[in-house]
């Protein structure tokens, strides 16, 4: 993948530790779940792991839940994607589970990091893409805590302080 595959559009990156694990696929199958919403919204996911992309595609067959996956699933055994975005975990190889979330310009929105044994929910990446669309899309305005489409948001100002 290269920037300009994803210039021009929203994009989640996905990472991950590794593929025939335990967390992983909890996630991934989320994620999968959740794709055509994403894709409604105009937006393109990318998984990624250390892995190569023959452990991507054994593991897409071996899987029911990874059979799910639409989306492409990258492999980045030399693990520049992954330094890239500041996930390694050089002591293992593997990366840390991040989500980033990349407007159409290639500025990181929204991301998180956990460490490898707490799972993402695909259902706070799919509201934080939407608050981050909503924001680009609004200018001034901003999105509280636990915000979804259609709620209400905010527009800072000296008339707030003090008021939420």
């Amino acid at each position: 993948i290269t920037d300009k595959d994803v210039r021009g559009k929203w994009s989640v990156f996905f990472f991950y530790p590794a593929d025939f694990t335990f967390v992983c696929p909890t996630e991934l199958g989320d994620v999968a779940d959740h794709y055509q919403e994403l894709q409604d919204a105009d937006v393109e996911v990318y998984s990624v792991s250390t892995d190569t992309h023959f452990v991507h595609k054994a593991w897409h067959e071996a899987s029911d839940t990874i059979k799910k996956v639409q989306f492409p699933m990258l492999g980045d055994p030399k693990g520049e994607l992954t330094r890239a975005f500041g996930v390694m975990d050089e002591e293992s190889g593997l990366a840390f589970r991040g989500s980033f979330v990349v407007d159409p310009d290639g500025i990181i929105r929204a991301y998180e990091v956990h460490s490898d044994g707490i799972g993402r929910s695909a259902d706070e990446l799919v509201r934080k893409v939407k608050a981050a669309q909503y924001v680009a899309a609004n200018d001034g305005e901003v999105c509280p805590a636990n915000w979804q489409p259609g709620k209400e948001t905010l527009k800072p100002g000296l008339d707030l302080v003090g008021k939420i």
